[in-house]
């Protein structure tokens, strides 16, 4: 399972494929999209456990946000290669390799014989592939059995371009914050709501209470509000 109810309820085995090519097409790469896909990693990981294989990322995933999500269990191994070659050689590498739970890879410039020879690696090892390109690629031919269009921070929009079955008209609208983190934040600020209330009920109280150190310096956020933020 993808770990969102509505984007299973479109995909043909009610998840995501394993043992084939996932293509997310993006303007541009963006954190959000790890919302995407940690629900999803944190259950192939309970299938098929191993490390999960980044190549070339565009930024460092900020791990204690995505053990928040519940990928716990697994190590990240991070690959940069600058080359195409080498980062489409460093993709298959992981694929062939026996413990690898799943491999993520930001490919913007791969053709389709080489997204071709990922589909294999993926399809013999039966492991879980997603490779990441710019929205250009939507118009070129890929041996992808499924390809997504991901656009949105605060929120995502998912178009199914690809699928096994009729193409899918409509976008769907999926949360760009984990559950978890909206119900934290949603807490917040009703205590921010409440605590003037109380302040102005009882004056004398609040004056002479003592007042507690700021967590943050002025004007820096708390480390809450940016709780996905990428270390480049």
């Amino acid at each position: 399972p993808t770990g969102h109810a509505a984007l299973d309820a479109e995909l043909p085995a009610g998840g995501w494929p394993l043992g084939c090519l996932i293509e997310v097409l993006q303007a541009r790469a963006t954190q959000h999209v790890w919302q995407l896909l940690v629900p999803g990693l944190a259950q192939a990981a309970r299938l098929q456990p191993g490390p999960v294989v980044l190549v070339h990322p565009p930024c460092l995933p900020f791990t204690p946000g995505l053990r928040g999500q519940g990928l716990t269990h697994e190590p990240l191994l991070c690959v940069q290669a600058e080359p195409p070659a080498a980062r489409l050689w460093a993709a298959e590498q992981a694929l062939r390799c026996g413990d690898v739970g799943a491999v993520l890879a930001w490919l913007p410039r791969a053709r389709a014989d080489d997204l071709r020879r990922l589909h294999l690696g993926a399809q013999q090892q039966g492991r879980l592939l997603v490779v990441f390109r710019g929205l250009e690629a939507a118009t070129q031919a890929s041996p992808a059995r499924l390809r997504l269009v991901v656009q949105g921070a605060d929120r995502l929009e998912v178009r199914i371009l690809k699928r096994r079955g009729p193409p899918l008209l409509q976008p769907l609208v999926l949360g760009a914050q984990p559950a978890r983190l909206t119900a934290l934040l949603a807490a917040r600020r009703r205590a921010r709501v409440v605590s003037p209330a109380i302040a102005a009920a009882s004056p004398a109280s609040a004056a002479t209470a003592p007042v507690s150190p700021s967590p943050t310096r002025q004007g820096v956020p708390h480390a809450l509000d940016r709780p996905l933020a990428l270390v480049r």
